[in-house]
């Protein structure tokens, strides 16, 4: 595993968005596995930068994007197809028909998480899987728990993944209870993954994702079995590393 230790949260942003313009670089049509939330806004800031200056071209990309809030139309500012368009989608030159989101609006779920087992199938798998870190050690949405061995599924979120999610939200009722999201199998056959941390309070979870007992109760933890992860985090996430653990 090689780390990245940075100054704060913009240098990680840079640093991450570094190893994804590489990817794009190298293999103009590879396959990004895409991650929401707050921490990697700063990562699709600066590659819109780059975009911008006509240091990349997104042209010929594909993407997966990790899950998706159930019974939330793309169209709803809290779904994350809406989170990608804002901040990436409709800001590059990518082809939106090669973008792919777990569909949350289908009634059937099993049959949604079947198809989109089929996509990332379809494309070849996964090139490059960029990942946040939940302050339980959920990766995407796969809670403590859950089994390694599946594919995309929908769960039910946890209670502090629904707390941790409520910013987005108007309230903590307002967040969704369940979501479509890649499992820990479509994840680990990725070709490699980036992991970006940020902040005094992942500093546990962190110390016991990467230096801790390999088990489902802390989901991230399984990560250590992948030969070719980065992980990506400021001072206050990474202090343990620091001080030589």
């Amino acid at each position: 595993m090689r780390i990245y230790c940075t100054k704060d949260y913009d240098h990680a942003s840079r640093v991450a968005a570094n190893i994804v313009s590489a990817q794009i670089i190298m293999k103009p049509d590879c396959v990004l596995g895409l991650a929401t939330g707050a921490t990697p806004i700063g990562m699709y800031e600066q590659l819109v930068r780059w975009y911008e200056k006509g240091d990349l071209d997104f042209s010929a990309v594909r993407s997966v994007n990790l899950d998706e809030y159930r019974g939330l139309p793309q169209e709803d500012v809290h779904s994350y197809r809406y989170f990608m368009d804002t901040h990436l989608f409709d800001r590059v030159n990518i082809d939106k028909r090669n973008t792919y989101v777990p569909d949350g609006m289908e009634e059937d779920a099993e049959a949604a998480c079947r198809k989109y087992n089929d996509v990332i199938r379809m494309l070849g798998g996964i090139d490059l899987q960029v990942l946040g870190l939940g302050h339980n050690g959920h990766i995407g949405f796969n809670e403590p728990g859950g089994a390694f061995e599946k594919e995309t599924h929908c769960v039910t979120l946890s209670e502090s993944t629904i707390r941790a999610n409520a910013r987005f939200f108007d309230s903590e009722a307002d967040v969704p209870r369940q979501a479509c999201t890649m499992g820990i199998k479509n994840i680990m056959q990725a070709k490699k993954i980036v992991v970006i941390v940020c902040g005094e309070s992942k500093r546990e979870i962190v110390r016991r994702s990467f230096c801790g007992e390999i088990t489902p109760e802390v989901p991230a933890s399984v990560l250590q079995l992948h030969n070719d992860v980065t992980l990506v985090g400021d001072e206050a996430a990474l202090q343990d590393w620091e001080k030589g653990i």
